[in-house]
């Protein structure tokens, strides 16, 4: 077994179109699927990412509000994730609500390192 990174791209621009009942269902759906992950034993960890933040540049010499991209491009969370092979992870990224409003998941191998 292998850890995988699972990162959340898009798919604000659909959520914001909906009422306060559509997003408590949307929700749902992440803790459902979210709590069967955990139920196997392949949900390692993850939390949603705040919209704001710095990226630091040159060693620490500029700092610079951000990150800004566009909608599509903002990383809104992650899940660390276990699978057997990145054809194992590729398909438990399937179930993820994000892709109802237009979202993708990139399913990326945690490497080792040995120290």
């Amino acid at each position: 077994m292998s850890n995988f990174l699972f990162l959340f791209r898009g798919g604000d621009a659909g959520r914001i179109e909906q009422s306060p009942e559509e997003m408590q269902r949307h929700m749902q759906k992440w803790g459902a699927w979210m709590g069967g992950l955990k139920e196997k034993g392949q949900l390692v960890d993850g939390l949603p990412l705040a919209k704001t933040g710095n990226v630091v540049h040159k060693s620490g010499e500029v700092i610079t509000d951000g990150p800004f991209a566009e909608g599509s491009e903002v990383v809104g969370g992650y899940l660390i994730v276990t699978a057997d092979n990145q054809k194992g992870a590729i398909e438990v990224s399937k179930g993820c609500p994000i892709f109802e409003h237009g979202g993708n998941v990139e399913v990326r191998e945690i490497m080792t390192m040995n120290m």
